[in-house]
Protein backbone atom coordinates (compact mmCIF):
# COMPACT_ATOMS: atom_id res chain seq x y z
CA UNK A 1 0.00 0.00 0.00
CA UNK A 2 1.39 3.97 -0.61
CA UNK A 3 1.27 6.22 2.23
CA UNK A 4 2.40 9.72 1.75
CA UNK A 5 4.71 11.25 4.03
CA UNK A 6 4.87 15.09 5.21
CA UNK A 7 8.40 16.58 5.59
CA UNK A 8 9.47 20.32 5.96
CA UNK A 9 9.66 21.38 2.27
CA UNK A 10 13.41 21.58 0.90
CA UNK A 11 13.99 18.51 3.35
CA UNK A 12 13.20 15.66 0.82
CA UNK A 13 16.21 14.59 -0.36
CA UNK A 14 18.05 14.94 2.96
CA UNK A 15 15.32 12.77 4.51
CA UNK A 16 15.02 10.06 2.46
CA UNK A 17 18.83 9.55 2.92
CA UNK A 18 18.29 9.59 6.93
CA UNK A 19 15.49 6.92 6.18
CA UNK A 20 18.02 4.59 4.26
CA UNK A 21 20.71 5.43 7.12
CA UNK A 22 18.36 4.28 9.65
CA UNK A 23 18.09 0.92 7.83
CA UNK A 24 14.64 0.54 8.71
CA UNK A 25 14.13 -0.79 4.81
CA UNK A 26 12.37 -4.21 6.15
CA UNK A 27 9.30 -1.48 6.67
CA UNK A 28 9.10 -0.35 3.38
CA UNK A 29 9.26 -1.73 -0.12
CA UNK A 30 10.36 2.07 -1.55
CA UNK A 31 10.63 5.47 -0.60
CA UNK A 32 10.75 8.41 -3.19
CA UNK A 33 10.02 11.79 -4.30
CA UNK A 34 8.94 12.75 -7.81
CA UNK A 35 10.30 15.10 -9.99
CA UNK A 36 9.37 16.86 -12.74
CA UNK A 37 11.45 17.49 -15.75
CA UNK A 38 11.83 21.72 -16.39
CA UNK A 39 13.32 23.68 -18.51
CA UNK A 40 14.84 27.31 -16.94
CA UNK A 41 16.50 29.78 -18.76
CA UNK A 42 19.85 30.69 -17.07
CA UNK A 43 21.94 33.69 -19.15
CA UNK A 44 19.87 33.15 -22.57
CA UNK A 45 19.70 29.54 -22.85
CA UNK A 46 17.56 27.06 -21.87
CA UNK A 47 18.86 24.63 -19.48
CA UNK A 48 16.67 21.23 -18.13
CA UNK A 49 16.44 20.65 -14.14
CA UNK A 50 14.46 19.24 -11.98
CA UNK A 51 11.97 19.97 -9.87
CA UNK A 52 10.09 18.36 -7.00
CA UNK A 53 6.36 17.51 -8.51
CA UNK A 54 4.88 17.74 -4.48
CA UNK A 55 7.29 19.92 -2.01
CA UNK A 56 7.33 18.85 1.19
CA UNK A 57 5.85 15.14 0.51
CA UNK A 58 7.52 11.88 0.36
CA UNK A 59 5.84 8.79 -1.13
CA UNK A 60 6.24 5.33 0.67
CA UNK A 61 5.26 1.79 -0.60
CA UNK A 62 4.72 0.04 3.03
CA UNK A 63 2.50 -3.20 3.59
CA UNK A 64 3.19 -2.94 7.76
CA UNK A 65 2.24 1.13 8.64
CA UNK A 66 2.15 0.81 11.99
CA UNK A 67 5.76 -0.80 11.90
CA UNK A 68 6.76 1.99 9.72
CA UNK A 69 5.31 5.16 11.48
CA UNK A 70 7.19 3.23 14.99
CA UNK A 71 10.88 3.55 12.97
CA UNK A 72 10.20 6.96 11.44
CA UNK A 73 9.35 8.60 14.53
CA UNK A 74 12.96 7.61 15.61
CA UNK A 75 13.81 10.24 13.08
CA UNK A 76 14.78 13.50 13.87
CA UNK A 77 12.53 16.30 11.69
CA UNK A 78 10.23 13.34 10.52
CA UNK A 79 6.36 15.37 10.44
CA UNK A 80 3.96 12.77 9.88
CA UNK A 81 2.07 10.19 7.67
CA UNK A 82 -0.83 11.39 6.16
CA UNK A 83 -4.49 10.34 6.68
CA UNK A 84 -7.92 11.17 8.52
CA UNK A 85 -8.14 11.02 11.82
CA UNK A 86 -5.85 9.36 14.29
CA UNK A 87 -5.53 6.62 11.28
CA UNK A 88 -3.22 6.56 8.52
CA UNK A 89 -4.94 6.21 5.03
CA UNK A 90 -3.67 4.50 1.97
CA UNK A 91 -3.73 6.23 -1.20
CA UNK A 92 -6.34 5.02 -3.42
CA UNK A 93 -6.09 3.35 -6.35
CA UNK A 94 -6.88 6.28 -8.75
CA UNK A 95 -4.75 8.38 -6.75
CA UNK A 96 -1.19 5.57 -7.29
CA UNK A 97 -2.51 5.93 -10.60
CA UNK A 98 -2.22 9.68 -11.37
CA UNK A 99 1.36 9.21 -9.19
CA UNK A 100 2.47 6.21 -11.84
CA UNK A 101 1.10 8.03 -14.96
CA UNK A 102 2.81 11.04 -14.34
CA UNK A 103 6.24 10.16 -12.69
CA UNK A 104 6.47 6.46 -12.64
CA UNK A 105 10.01 4.89 -13.55
CA UNK A 106 9.53 3.79 -17.23
CA UNK A 107 12.64 4.40 -18.73
CA UNK A 108 15.82 2.30 -18.53
CA UNK A 109 17.78 5.79 -18.54
CA UNK A 110 16.04 7.01 -15.23
CA UNK A 111 17.54 3.71 -12.98
CA UNK A 112 14.14 3.69 -10.43
CA UNK A 113 14.45 7.40 -10.29
CA UNK A 114 10.53 8.75 -10.36
CA UNK A 115 10.85 11.36 -12.69
CA UNK A 116 8.05 12.88 -14.77
CA UNK A 117 9.39 14.15 -18.39
CA UNK A 118 8.44 17.13 -20.47
CA UNK A 119 5.72 17.40 -22.43
CA UNK A 120 4.92 19.05 -25.37
CA UNK A 121 1.60 20.57 -27.47
CA UNK A 122 -0.03 23.38 -28.83
CA UNK A 123 -3.14 25.68 -28.62
CA UNK A 124 -6.21 25.09 -30.92
CA UNK A 125 -7.93 28.87 -30.05
CA UNK A 126 -8.41 28.28 -26.02
CA UNK A 127 -7.71 24.73 -26.03
CA UNK A 128 -4.47 22.96 -25.24
CA UNK A 129 -3.43 20.34 -27.23
CA UNK A 130 -0.41 18.02 -25.76
CA UNK A 131 1.22 15.62 -28.70
CA UNK A 132 4.07 14.36 -26.90
CA UNK A 133 4.61 13.18 -22.73
CA UNK A 134 2.78 12.65 -19.63
CA UNK A 135 0.35 15.24 -19.96
CA UNK A 136 -1.29 13.63 -23.08
CA UNK A 137 -4.87 13.03 -22.28
CA UNK A 138 -4.86 15.11 -18.73
CA UNK A 139 -5.56 18.36 -20.70
CA UNK A 140 -8.84 18.99 -18.97
CA UNK A 141 -6.81 18.63 -15.75
CA UNK A 142 -4.46 22.03 -16.83
CA UNK A 143 -5.64 25.04 -15.19
CA UNK A 144 -2.96 26.90 -16.19
CA UNK A 145 0.07 27.44 -18.36
CA UNK A 146 2.80 29.99 -18.64
CA UNK A 147 4.32 29.87 -22.39
CA UNK A 148 7.49 31.99 -20.96
CA UNK A 149 8.48 29.88 -18.25
CA UNK A 150 7.28 26.94 -20.21
CA UNK A 151 5.32 25.70 -17.38
CA UNK A 152 1.69 24.36 -17.14
CA UNK A 153 -0.35 23.62 -13.63
CA UNK A 154 -2.93 20.91 -13.44
CA UNK A 155 -5.27 20.33 -10.57
CA UNK A 156 -4.68 16.50 -9.20
CA UNK A 157 -6.29 14.54 -6.10
CA UNK A 158 -4.00 12.97 -3.82
CA UNK A 159 -5.55 11.54 -0.79
CA UNK A 160 -8.87 13.31 -1.35
CA UNK A 161 -7.36 16.63 -1.54
CA UNK A 162 -7.03 18.83 -4.63
CA UNK A 163 -3.05 19.87 -4.78
CA UNK A 164 -1.96 21.61 -7.75
CA UNK A 165 1.28 21.25 -9.02
CA UNK A 166 3.73 23.07 -11.62
CA UNK A 167 5.05 21.03 -14.65
CA UNK A 168 6.84 21.31 -17.43
CA UNK A 169 4.84 21.57 -20.73
CA UNK A 170 6.28 23.50 -23.72
CA UNK A 171 3.52 25.34 -26.55
CA UNK A 172 5.62 25.10 -29.43
CA UNK A 173 2.83 26.59 -31.87
CA UNK A 174 -0.44 28.53 -31.63
CA UNK A 175 -3.42 27.84 -34.08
Amino acid sequence: MWYVLQVPTGREDRLIEEIRSYRIQEYFEEVFAPRSVRKKKYRGKWQISEELLFPGYLFVISENPEELYQALKRIPRMTRILGTGEKWTAMTANDIETVRRLAAPHTQAQHGKWLMDFSEGYLKGDKIIVTEGPLQGMESRIRRIDRHKRLAWLTIDVLGEPREIAVGLEIIRKE
